[in-house]
């Protein structure tokens, strides 16, 4: 979508949002090549900080495109604040009930009107201890699967410096530098037209997280770790179970 076809609500939130990225953040874009200015696009960056989706929002619409996240169901039921997220073209989630394959169709048809849809693969905030990817969920190899649409990587630094989800602090200093750069597709030819497998699935989506990982790593320096594994719910609710026992 070009920044002529935007409708109101859509130019509302650039005149409200930009103008505080403008003076909180010192910002540093690279890579807005591969962000194609037309046609679906899958763009998945890394997740630091509760201040990524503002800061990724304004690099991809500096690229000449229109972000499109995707928000909980809920909030789009909400009166006034639903309608404002439909206007502004965003996507709503079910998650965990039987609509939740609606929310994929509901992507997928954003991607195929040309859409530029944004997904976190990790799902939330890196639980790494030094904010390097971790693991990622499926949802975004899912969905270049179904569409064949080209999956942008986005790796970002600085967004927590705004906010760090490790202490909770909040910066309202003006300049914080943010870099933010987005790299060619991830190149998943080699699963085209496999059936979505759980095997599949984990393979694409790890190809995906490396990228990210490696993408990071040059904005940073140094030697990043393997990919960081959440824990599984059983074996985090072990320690405390060992806890209730010895008590």
């Amino acid at each position: 979508m070009t920044r002529r076809r935007l409708g109101f609500w859509q130019r509302f939130a650039v005149v409200v949002v930009k103008p505080v990225m403008v003076v909180w953040t010192r910002r540093t874009w690279r890579g807005m090549e591969h962000l194609r200015r037309d046609g679906g696009v899958i763009i998945v960056p890394n997740h630091l900080s509760h201040a990524d989706p503002l800061v990724s929002a304004h690099f991809v619409y500096d690229a000449g495109r229109w972000p499109q996240f995707l928000g909980k169901a809920s909030l789009f039921r909400l009166p006034l604040v639903g309608r404002i997220l439909h206007w502004c073209r965003q996507i709503p989630v079910e998650r965990g009930t039987v609509d939740a394959a609606k929310s994929l169709d509901a992507l997928v048809a954003a991607l195929r009107e040309g859409g530029a849809v944004v997904i976190y693969p990790e799902g939330t905030t890196t639980r790494e201890p030094e904010l390097w990817p971790m693991r990622g969920k499926t949802g975004a190899a899912r969905l270049a699967l179904a569409t064949g649409a080209p999956v942008i990587p986005v790796a970002m630094w600085g967004p927590e410096r705004i906010f760090d989800p490790r202490t909770k602090r909040l910066s309202l200093r003006p300049r914080i530098p943010v870099t933010v750069v987005a790299g060619p597709p991830v190149d998943l030819s080699r699963w085209a037209g496999a059936a979505p497998t759980r095997a599949t699935l984990e393979e694409m989506t790890d190809a995906i997280m490396l990228r990210l990982r490696d993408m990071l790593a040059e904005i940073r320096g140094g030697t990043p770790p393997p990919l960081w594994q959440r824990p599984s719910r059983s074996a985090a609710a072990r320690p405390q179970q060992e806890r209730g026992g010895a008590a």
